[in-house]
């Protein structure tokens, strides 16, 4: 199984006990990119910032001139919402912050 087909179980947090498998060198280089950027505390990152914070993370042989990386951003921060390491801030816009 190469890096390409392995696949790695993601939750939601807006829909308890469903999950989905996804590719898993996307979901971890996403992952870490996302702990890179995402403060420790509030006021956080919208989610137009997060996305932004995280392009010149990511790298270039997964996601080709940032292709797909909004869809993996919403999908691993959902993730990380519903195993309770990142926050998601009631604000307008929404903010996230991981959490302390």
């Amino acid at each position: 199984m190469g890096k390409d087909d392995e696949k790695i179980v993601v939750a939601n947090v807006n829909i308890p006990g469903r999950t989905s498998n996804v590719n898993a060198a996307k979901y971890r280089a996403m992952k870490a990119a996302m702990l890179d950027v995402l403060p420790g505390g509030k006021p956080g990152l919208t989610q137009s910032g997060l996305r932004e914070a995280v392009m010149p993370r990511l790298p270039e042989d997964l996601f080709p001139e940032g292709a797909t990386a909004g869809w993996w951003a919403k999908t691993v921060q959902l993730d990380l919402e519903a195993k309770g390491m990142v926050v998601r801030e009631e604000t307008k816009p929404l903010r996230w912050h991981q959490s302390g």
